[in-house]
């Protein structure tokens, strides 16, 4: 972050915290995010209500636009705000920037939590997320808790709204989105025409994650410590949470750990049952376990081009395509005697 940039935050802060002064400490840009870009944001500021010293990340989009279904920052600041007035452990949200004139891009300030993210560090280091029983239950808990939103919600109107089945809803996205690209993928047709014979009635519609797996929520050595990057969420079957976390393609390596390569997948569920005092549907799960993997490989196409396009020059992009077979692969697994 360049000394322009510094200055034009720290004045926005001043401004929206009520304050006399702040002082950025410390800038540093996180690690990842091919979607959006993090940062590192340590304040100290003078006067008003949160004067003392604020440890923060500064959210804003990547360099280019992303992938075309992800929240802009607005949005995700909102989801934000709904969730953590629901109970749901997040980040707390501070302020959200959208004069482009400050940082050159929208972007929110939250309170920055302890812990860390790294999904193939905490898979294998057993030290991480404490007792494993508990932090499954904990995740379960927590995406219940973010299932206790329901719409409407006039602080979500953004969020499409539709009447039919979300399972069907969801694959017309995909097909869209296949049916306009430049090259074919048969084995993700079959997955949608699979999805789209198997798709389960609309029945309770609830704010999902949608992106609710490892990699995308903070643990220290005792356990949970937040939920992070809310810019995929919307109205769904709350079984496209459960089904994407436990889906083989998050559990990074650790495939006998079923709940998101942390945990057993009952205990997952028991967190959850217990939390939202409603049965999972053990079946419904296993559909949106085939759902998660074709929706990945989507997303990773689109990522891929972002590169191959010309658009931006990123070696986690172009390598982001290539595990495009593998989603196939299990697909087909997954549906072949279906």
């Amino acid at each position: 972050m360049d000394q322009t940039s510094r200055a034009a935050v720290e004045r926005f802060v001043r401004a929206a915290a009520g304050a006399s002064s702040v002082a950025i400490t410390e800038a540093k840009l996180l690690s990842g995010g091919a979607v959006q870009e993090n940062w590192l944001v340590d304040l100290e500021i003078g006067g008003g209500p949160r004067a003392g010293r604020l440890e923060c990340v500064l959210r804003c989009d990547s360099p280019t636009a992303g992938v075309a279904i992800s929240h802009g920052r607005s949005h995700e600041f909102a989801l934000l705000k709904t969730v953590f007035d629901a109970g749901v452990r997040v980040p707390e949200p501070l302020w959200l920037c959208e004069d482009r004139e400050v940082f050159g891009r929208p972007f929110f300030l939250m309170r920055r939590i302890g812990g860390t993210a790294a999904a193939h560090v905490l898979v294998k280091d057993r030290r991480l997320g404490g007792d494993r029983v508990r932090l499954a239950e904990q995740l379960g808990r927590e995406l219940a808790r973010i299932h206790s939103v329901r719409p409407p919600q006039p602080t979500l109107d953004f969020l499409p709204q539709y009447d039919g089945s979300p399972a069907l809803h969801r694959v017309a996205q995909h097909r869209a989105f296949l049916d306009a690209h430049h090259t074919a993928y048969p084995a993700l047709e079959w997955g949608l025409r699979w999805l789209e014979r198997h798709a389960p009635a609309r029945g309770l519609v609830t704010l999902c994650h949608g992106d609710y797996r490892t990699g995308n929520y903070m643990v220290d050595e005792h356990g949970l410590t937040g939920i992070l990057d809310w810019e995929f969420a919307s109205w769904s079957d709350p079984h496209e949470d459960l089904g994407w976390l436990c889906a083989k393609c998050w559990r990074f390596g650790n495939a006998a750990e079923e709940a998101g390569g942390v945990g057993a997948r009952e205990d997952f569920y028991r967190g959850y049952e217990i939390e939202s005092g409603r049965r999972v549907d053990r079946d419904a799960v296993r559909y949106w376990e085939v759902m998660a993997h074709t929706g990945w490989a989507v997303i990773a196409v689109q990522q891929a081009e972002r590169h191959c396009s010309g658009e931006e020059n990123s070696l986690m992009l172009a390598l982001t395509g290539h595990i495009v077979p593998e989603l196939e692969w299990e697909i087909l697994n997954m549906t072949e005697n279906d």
